[in-house]
């Protein structure tokens, strides 16, 4: 049951919302437009607050609903967490769209809501903190995920391995942005 779970949590993850979305409202694929990214940064800045808005809540939605299957199917909060991480990879990587995906920042949420809210507010405490102060986006997500490490160490520790692997992926998904914050190239809003 679990390894079926992992593979719908894939599944729901490689939908990917601002891609629908694009195509729904005749906007530009996010994909080739902006900053290349299919996500609500992206959509803000490609088609506007409403659809960045329904892309933030598809893509968050599509982290928890696995975790909360998993939780309700008495899974480990281990086992909850890689489920939640599939969703994540589902996203970065959608089989539905060439393996073209996002940087699972909103789906990443999702799966830390879904497991463990107290981990989740940090993240969004640390994103919203580090935007209102830096107005880059990318800067925020790269701080906002690696702080939840220590309090699931602290708290959670059977959630860790995941989490730690979460956290790769999201900063891999950044090197870009990593390199134009260094470069001072970075877009902020």
């Amino acid at each position: 049951m679990f390894w079926l779970l992992v593979i719908l949590a894939y599944l729901l993850g490689s939908l990917s919302f601002a891609i629908l979305l694009s195509r729904l409202s005749g906007r530009p694929d996010p994909r080739i437009s902006g900053s290349g990214n299919p996500g609500a940064t992206n959509m803000f800045r490609l088609a506007g607050k409403q659809l960045a808005i329904l892309t933030l809540i598809g893509d968050l939605f599509k982290g928890l609903l696995p975790v909360l299957l998993a939780k309700f199917g008495n899974f480990s909060l281990q086992d909850q967490a890689w489920v939640g991480l599939a969703a994540v990879i589902g996203h970065l990587y959608p089989l539905y769209f060439n393996f073209r995906g996002g940087k699972g920042v909103a789906t990443a949420a999702g799966m830390l809501l879904g497991f463990y809210p107290p981990a989740a507010l940090l993240a969004v405490t640390a994103w919203l903190l580090t935007f209102s102060l830096t107005r880059t986006s990318s800067l925020a997500a790269l701080i906002a995920t690696p702080l939840t490490i220590p309090l699931l160490a602290w708290q959670q520790p059977a959630a860790l391995l995941p989490v730690c692997a979460l956290t790769a992926l999201i900063v891999w998904r950044h090197r870009g942005n990593l390199r134009d914050l260094f470069a001072g190239r970075e877009r902020h809003f």
